[in-house]
């Protein structure tokens, strides 16, 4: 008897991509057969019209129905099932259920989707069955090889049956039962909570027992003769997998990170061709017995490239010979990028049904080397899959790490054995190499001449220079001579002419700044971004970058209306004593000086966990909600060289001897090696000192602590148990001394509190972790307390951020004169439109107004009351008759403006002509925010007695902005400097009326 199901459409499907779509498709089961349909893509009502057979044995059965979202690389994101009992098919009229709509259910009551869709379905029993339908005695298996294809399409009935997927499970009855008949299979049972119910529930579709799958139905969808070589599979798959991404490393880790001097065309066919030797020679170098490698064979429409590894895992000191069923599946084999998906289970270790080991081979292009050769790049992560909910998943994971480390290590040795690893002084990832590529790429002729001559700038230069000229040509010995007017003052021969252009080659500024001095020099690159968020209702962003490494900040140039912008900026930092640890990186959206940047996204870049050469070209993904979003990243190439050598090392362990009082030395190569290898460092990381000490935790756990310039780190090795973190200097907010007691055995104990979101890696450490989420750890019982001590408080203090040196006002005043040399007043105010932004009549007298530039307590109360922080002022000189000038120093509040920016002003004062007032003029230079050096501030205050009121004064303020570069969003920033400086002048004025009033 065969139950007939028809699965037509499906409505209101949750969305479980990122995209804001699915891929559904369907699965269903009744008893030990299952089918499923095809997947549908990027859709919420999919259609799939496609018709199913099931042999009914039991009318006790259910009909279990599954739609699900396929994901390419990782597990499918289950969507809803449903449920119908065979026996209701079977007792409705004409033994079928009519075309309906059916409610799909969660998986379970904590799902997030309550509301998964319906379903349309057809469900009726087949009335032209044969008598072999009825015979429930023969083995089942045998009746599933002997069906046909019980799939067909509704298009018409003479569309061939296609290709199906069928899947068999075993019962739970005959797990259950195997288990029961060991004492190890009554302990799993106990741990495994939901092993004796998991096969009943239908939904979670359990994978088949590895041991029986070479007996079943060979279920898999072959579109493509298995016998096809291997070169022409990689070939088919080529065109479907050009412009895919590069899947990302699995979060178990990373266990191989090397470079070979091969193309990886030829290193993929190494590893997974079948005709290479490769992987038999590595099989028995571990002592893996009767291998059998599996051909290469396409399933599900030419979607996805399979085959089957068994093997025979030798024994080793905690388990038996187990046998391993590994399933490798491509992800992407585009001709220069390969992806491997490795799933391998071993069922016939403890648990060993309730998880599966997932090993990622990715195999890109590495640089072309100096001697022409090409280079690949092989990485392999790992994670671990659980099945089913087990107590064991954190002993099987660790276990699972500890066998995979030490298994690829052996595996990166052989493989350097049999192809030559790229060694680093052949890489061709010299730093000028790389940024000599930031280079435009070539246009033709005519394109670069229409760029550079056909622009306002030539043929306005053009135009100014034949007018030069001319006048030059027309000059005579008039006052007012040759083109010249009032106003306007040319030269008059070809000298002054040369002269003035050596003086505007002389005003022209290179972009960024070289770094200076010998010690580690950082460069950053900033290439591009992709796919930044916009805010904007234009549908654009204004982004900027702004990288910030041991305190000190450096802001790529503004990119306008533009999500894709590309910068091929260079930055670099000064030399430092020891290596930099983080690398922070903001992007922002510009919106005036003074307005509050909207984050774009953010990152962190730890050169302690990160290759340098890896860094040289890396696409580095955004965090935030933003950036998340829409996917932002950006792409950097970051170089990190020392121009000392060992020079830099030896003057660090220097400088920390005079802070400790006792003398450090160099470790030997051997031992800052195996400090590295223990904790997974960079090579130019290098071991200070390291003490034995107790970490507290519930439980005290003997250790060494480990001090590096920028690291602190703890091994302990317990009978085979190892506890291995470590945490940055930076993120160390404070370190305090508990005093002996009768729980620390008598000795201090050193508190170490991290940063909020800190150290999170280390937190299994961690004794405390206190409300705001900060990790405290605690180390004592050291054998040399004080040494130790004073150690740990020079290495962080060294690694403290201290904040910038201001440079001194003065020092300013003249690097950036604001002062003509012949008249006195400033340079370039007359040329400046100056707009009344104030005017009334205050109440307070003249004397006591002019107190807000007298240096006082009233101009500073004033002062911090608008938002100036730090401020401070120089006292008034004479620069001429009656002419005085003073230098002012501030920086705005948070609240003023978010970038905290920095003011230098220049003001001068003079008395009004008629003797009843002040003029003050003050010219406002703003360092350390977007565009600063584009503008100059300019403010005239003109106080005088008013004649109306005897006590009172006549206020007049202007305001005017200077532009010294073009920008075509002059309008726009003008507007907002305007609206924050009249706010911050009315503040100031109504506290010199309240403090008059006070008095």
């Amino acid at each position: 008897m065969k139950l007939v199901v028809r699965v037509i459409e499906a409505r209101n499907i949750p969305a479980m991509d990122q995209n804001g779509y699915s891929d559904p498709y369907v699965r269903l089961q009744l008893g030990r057969q299952r089918f499923k349909t095809k997947v549908v893509r990027k859709s919420l009502s999919p259609s799939w019209e496609e018709e199913f057979s099931f042999k009914v044995e039991d009318l006790k059965d259910e009909l279990v129905i599954s739609v699900l979202d396929e994901d390419k690389y990782f597990n499918d994101d289950f969507v809803g099932f449903l449920k119908i009992p065979v026996s209701r098919v079977f007792d409705a009229d004409n033994k079928s259920l009519p075309t309906a709509w059916h409610s799909l259910q969660p998986k379970n009551k904590k799902s997030k989707n309550k509301d998964c869709g319906e379903i349309l379905l057809t469900i009726s029993f087949s009335h032209n069955t044969s008598s072999a339908d009825f015979n429930i005695n023969s083995d089942p298996l045998d009746q599933l090889k002997t069906t046909e294809s019980p799939k067909r399409s509704f298009s018409g009935p003479s569309n061939a049956p296609s290709p199906v997927r069928v899947e068999d499970t075993t019962s739970s009855r005959e797990e259950k039962s195997c288990a029961q008949k060991t004492l190890a299979g009554r302990i799993a049972q106990m741990f495994n909570k939901n092993s004796d119910t998991a096969s009943d529930r239908g939904v979670d579709f359990l994978e088949l027992p590895e041991t029986t799958k070479s007996e079943l139905f060979d279920d898999k969808c072959v579109d493509q003769s298995s016998s096809a070589s291997f070169e022409e599979a990689m070939k088919t798959m080529e065109p479907r997998d050009l412009g895919s991404e590069v899947p990302s490393n699995l979060p178990g880790g990373v266990l191989v990170d090397q470079m070979y001097v091969i193309a990886p065309q030829d290193l993929n066919t190494l590893l997974f061709s079948p005709d290479s030797n490769f992987p038999r020679t590595w099989a028995e170098e571990q002592g893996n017995t009767e291998l059998q490698i599996g051909p290469w064979r396409f399933e599900n429409g030419c979607e996805s490239l399979k085959r089957d590894v068994t093997y025979i895992k030798a024994a080793n000191k905690l388990i038996k010979a187990t046998k391993g069923f590994e399933e490798q599946t491509y992800l992407k084999a585009d001709g220069k990028v390969f992806a491997i998906l490795a799933s391998v289970s071993t069922p016939e270790v403890m648990y060993g049904g309730s998880f599966k080991t997932e090993l990622l081979f990715c195999i890109t292009p590495g640089p072309e080397l100096s001697s022409g050769e090409q280079s690949s790049h092989l990485v392999i992560s790992w994670r671990m899959n659980f099945l089913q909910s087990t107590m064991m998943k954190g002993m099987i994971e660790n276990g699972a790490r500890s066998a995979l480390r030490e298994t690829y290590e052996q595996f990166a040795t052989f493989l350097s054995q049999t192809i030559t690893p790229v060694d680093s002084n052949d890489m061709g990832l010299n730093k000028e190499q790389i940024l000599a590529s930031l280079q435009p790429e070539p246009q033709s002729d005519w394109k670069l001449a229409v760029h550079y001559f056909a622009n306002f700038t030539v043929v306005s230069s053009f135009f100014m220079g034949i007018y030069v000229l001319i006048h030059i040509w027309l000059a005579t010995s008039t006052t007012i001579q040759g083109l010249e007017f009032v106003g306007l003052d040319l030269p008059d021969s070809i000298g002054e002419f040369i002269v003035c252009g050596v003086l505007v080659l002389q005003g022209e500024s290179d972009h960024g700044v070289k770094a200076q001095g010998d010690g580690w020099l950082l460069t950053v690159a900033l290439i591009k971004g992709d796919n930044l968020a916009a805010v904007d209702s234009s549908g654009f962003c204004d982004p900027y970058v702004v990288f910030t490494c041991n305190g000190k900040s450096r802001t790529s140039s503004i990119k306008f209306q533009q999500c894709d912008p590309m910068w091929n900026e260079i930055f670099e930092y000064d030399a430092m004593d020891e290596p930099p640890s983080m690398l922070d990186v903001e992007v922002y959206d510009f919106d005036g000086p003074f307005n509050e940047a909207t984050s774009l996204g953010h990152a962190e870049i730890n050169f302690v966990k990160s290759d340098i050469s890896d860094l040289a070209d890396v696409w580095i993904p955004l965090q935030g909600k933003l950036a998340q979003a829409c996917q932002s990243k950006l792409h950097l190439r970051i170089f990190l060289n020392n121009t000392k050598g060992s020079n830099v090392v030896k003057e660090y362990l220097t400088k920390m001897e005079k802070e400790v009082g006792k003398k450090i030395n160099l470790r030997s190569p051997q031992t800052n090696s195996a400090f590295q290898k223990l904790f997974g460092l960079p090579p130019e990381e290098f071991l200070i000192n390291d003490f034995t000490c107790h970490l507290k935790r519930k439980m005290l756990l003997q250790g060494r602590l480990f001090l590096s310039a920028r690291i602190i780190g703890f091994h302990a090795n317990l009978f085979g148990h190892k506890t291995n973190f470590f945490f940055l200097w930076e993120d160390i907010e404070d370190i305090q001394v508990l005093p002996p007691s009768l729980s620390s055995m008598g000795s201090p104990v050193i508190v170490m509190t991290l940063r909020q979101g800190r150290g999170m890696d280390a937190r299994h450490g961690a004794k405390t972790q206190d409300e705001e989420g900060r990790l405290k750890f605690h180390f004592h019982s050291f054998v040399s307390y004080n040494v130790a001590h004073r150690t740990i408080m020079a290495l962080w203090k060294a690694r403290s951020l201290s904040p910038e040196q201001k440079v001194q006002i003065v020092e300013e005043s003249e690097a950036k004169s604001l002062q003509s040399e012949e008249g006195g007043t400033f340079l370039g105010l007359e040329d400046v439109t100056m707009s009344e932004v104030y005017s009334s009549v205050l109440p307070v007298p003249m004397s006591f107004f002019m107190e807000l530039f007298g240096g006082g307590e009233l101009e500073r109360a004033v002062m911090e009351k608008a938002g100036c922080v730090s401020y401070s002022c120089s006292s008034w000189e004479s620069e001429k008759l009656d002419v005085y000038e003073r230098q002012i120093y501030y920086r705005f509040d948070k609240c003023i403006s978010r970038y905290r920016g920095e003011v230098t002003s220049t003001q001068q004062k003079s008395p009004l002509p008629n003797g009843n007032g002040w003029l003050v003029e003050e010219v406002m230079t703003l360092h350390g925010v977007p565009l600063g050096d584009y503008f100059n501030l300019h403010l005239r205050y003109q106080v005088e007695d008013s004649p109306s009121r005897p006590k009172g004064c006549l206020a007049q303020v202007y305001l005017g902005v200077a532009w010294l570069k073009s920008t075509r969003h002059q309008k726009r920033i003008t507007k907002n400097i305007v609206s924050n400086l009249e706010d911050r002048l009315r503040v100031k004025l109504s506290v010199i009326e309240k403090e008059f009033a006070a008095r």
